[in-house]
């Protein structure tokens, strides 16, 4: 599905054509033959759109010629049939800056996205590419930071639960945050290297402009407060998993002595 927008009065509106410095929003579903079409019309190199569609994607910036391609990775809720599966994963946003037009490319629907289709973030203009990435950047961090309270509130409500009985469904649930989270930490240490070298390279052109420098700098700061987080609750979970095998093994042990003794006491007849 592809749609144009731009900014009226305030307000994102939907446009029937793109029009100069309007915001290109490609997501699913779609088709090959679509993304062709895109990549011809807007002269965009075919892989800068079939690349950002790769759940293992890293987070990357890429330029050619005029064309601008950042790769960044983001976290939507795992809505696979899987029990054992992660919580949360990661995948990646692409987002394409042409000289007349800022595209954006998934192949999930994406929460951080939806915040600006919504019209929910305050100087959001698609005409001002460099801010509009940095928003993007920004909400999804935020994104990052509210995933990690929601896994650290489940993971503390199912160790209060553990702690009256050792039931295998809350330990697969541990085990589900625990992959959670380490998808979290690889993407967001892979986040925090692609800022770090965009904001060397000035790859935005922002340097002259001090708000948004300002700006690019909190979003750094902030990742790297997700990225700790995200080791500090590894590290609390591993713990956590640690501790219970150990109470489950000196239980398993206690039951054997028990049934040992009442065997002895029963082949004494």
């Amino acid at each position: 599905m592809i749609r144009y927008y731009t900014k009226v009065d305030g307000r994102l509106k939907e446009l029937e054509e793109p029009e100069v410095s309007c915001w290109i929003n490609i997501s699913p579903p779609f088709t090959h033959e679509e993304l062709e079409e895109v990549s011809n019309q807007f002269d965009i190199p075919l892989d800068f759109l079939t690349d950002s569609l790769d759940i293992d994607e890293r987070s990357r910036y890429e330029r050619e010629e005029d064309v601008r391609l950042i790769v960044v990775n983001t976290p939507i809720l795992n809505e696979t049939d899987e029990d054992n599966g992660a919580t949360y994963i990661t995948v990646p946003i692409g987002i394409i800056l042409t000289i007349e037009h800022t595209i954006t490319i998934t192949s999930f629907e994406n929460p951080v996205l939806q915040l600006f289709l919504d019209n929910k973030v305050k100087n959001f203009d698609p005409s001002d590419e460099s801010l509009f990435v940095l928003l993007i950047l920004e909400q999804n961090v935020y994104r990052f930071l509210n995933c990690l309270k929601k896994l650290n509130l489940k993971r503390n409500l199912i160790e209060k639960e553990l702690y009256d009985s050792s039931r295998n469904k809350e330990l697969a649930q541990l085990l589900s945050i625990e992959k959670s989270l380490v998808y979290f930490v690889n993407s967001l240490s892979a986040n925090e290297l692609l800022k770090m070298k965009m904001k060397r390279s000035d790859f935005l052109h922002i340097s002259s402009d001090e708000d948004k420098t300002d700006l690019f700098e909190d979003i750094i700061i902030d990742n790297s407060q997700a990225l700790e987080m995200s080791n500090v609750y590894t590290n609390i979970l591993n713990g956590t998993m640690d501790a219970y095998g150990s109470i489950i093994s000196n239980n398993l042990n206690l039951t054997i002595r028990r049934l040992t003794l009442i065997t002895i006491i029963l082949m004494v007849p």
